[in-house]
């Protein structure tokens, strides 16, 4: 899948999470604005769930996805936040190849990107 912009590749990542949730029989919530830390509420392991949704269309010289960690915005393109600095529970990152991870946030300990290694492998989700 080639992803046209950084927009697209959001919008893309949150409707692949919303349907992997629903089709594990996951009840979904969309908050009504951008300003917390996390895209969806779901109802996982039998309590409400925090997750971030990140696409990614970047490789590294190797082939091996890479996902920034690290929200930038502003004027200037600034970083204002960094995942291990928010409050969620998971992480769901969609790939262009369609790959899907379900990454719980106390296992990041990178600051900015990782690498979509064999090491993420135990986190891949299907349905």
């Amino acid at each position: 899948m080639s992803f046209k912009n950084n927009k697209n590749i959001g919008n893309t990542a949150l409707g692949v999470a919303i349907s992997y949730f629903t089709n594990i029989d996951c009840c979904v919530s969309i908050p009504l604005n951008d300003t917390q830390d996390y895209d969806l509420i779901v109802d996982f392991e039998h309590r409400l769930q925090k997750i971030q949704v990140k696409g990614t269309s970047q490789k590294s010289r190797y082939g091996i996805s890479i996902v920034h960690l690290n929200s930038i915005g502003g004027r200037y393109g600034k970083t204002y936040k960094t995942l291990i600095n928010t409050d969620i529970d998971y992480l769901f990152v969609v790939t262009n190849d369609l790959i899907k991870y379900l990454i719980p946030k106390q296992d990041i300990k990178n600051k900015y990107s990782i690498n979509l290694n064999k090491t993420y492998d135990k986190y891949i989700v299907n349905y």
